[in-house]
């Protein structure tokens, strides 16, 4: 049973780590362990939470997300263009998703999984900061600016992120990187990307396992799970939009091999 303080807890994770490039579903798995919360219904939990988080896009990116509709009514073709875009980016992991939904619930959702990802993750993520700290100064540009191949690139790297641990921001960051985009229009695609990818993913998640959702987690730590989860997301973007233009990645590729250590150590090093 998850209860309010478990939400609370949970709500912060997921807010903080959603769109950093530090993997949520990892760090949700670990913390759950950790907290002994177990079963369907807590792995269901630690999905639909991502819809506070969604929220918060919604809220500090609300310009563009008008801009998109905007451009289905025919009235932007700059928004037409982005729409367009966040489509092409959605349908890769969407399908593959749809695909291995299963699978990976069943088979990745355990700490080794996570502990992988997270260190190859932060080792990839160092390689590309480094190779970006020495490339010429691109121009700054908008999400506008982006191409359909950017998109297409973007939305395969995507699929990595079905692996728990990998980090959703992270590949899709890292993939806009290597596309010649400047570190913020990088963050910002990959906020905007993740409107389509995690509410697809949270409505499929409840629909699939909604049955008997409610008899282990009550609608109080529901609710409170979603706002926590909304309000520290929306801290968490601000914050990392400013830190990565000024710093680069290198933090949180470090972070990643460090927690993959550390976790490592307390889940199998005490055995040796």
């Amino acid at each position: 049973m998850v209860q309010p303080l478990d939400a609370i807890i949970l709500g912060i994770v997921e807010g903080l780590t959603e769109f950093l490039p530090v993997s949520s579903t990892g760090h949700l798995i670990l913390v759950s362990k950790a907290l002994q919360l177990e079963g369907e219904a807590v792995k269901t939990f630690e999905v639909v939470i991502q819809g506070g988080a969604l929220f918060a896009v919604l809220g500090l990116y609300r310009e563009h997300v008008k801009a998109m509709f905007q451009g289905l009514l025919g009235k932007s073709a700059q928004g037409f263009h982005l729409f367009r875009n966040v489509c092409i980016s959605f349908a890769p992991a969407a399908i593959i998703g749809l695909l291995t939904h299963r699978y990976i619930k069943e088979h990745l959702f355990g700490v080794m999984p996570v502990i992988i990802a997270l260190a190859i993750g932060g080792f990839v993520m160092n390689g590309v900061d480094r190779w970006v700290a020495k490339r010429p100064q691109v121009p700054e540009g908008d999400v506008y600016s982006m191409t359909m191949m950017h998109a297409f690139i973007i939305g395969s790297a995507q699929c990595l992120a079905l692996w728990p641990g990998t980090s959703r921001s992270m590949v899709t960051i890292l993939a806009a990187l290597l596309c010649g985009l400047s570190k913020k229009v990088s963050a910002e695609y990959s906020f905007l990307l993740a409107l389509p990818t995690l509410g697809a993913a949270t409505c499929l998640d409840f629909a699939v396992n909604s049955q008997g959702f409610f008899d282990e987690i009550s609608m109080l730590s529901f609710v409170i799970g979603m706002v926590t989860s909304g309000i520290v997301a929306a801290i968490a973007i601000k914050g990392f939009v400013q830190f990565i233009s000024k710093f680069g990645l290198f933090v949180f590729g470090w972070y990643r091999v460090a927690l993959a250590g550390a976790v490592w150590y307390i889940a199998y090093g005490f055995r040796g």
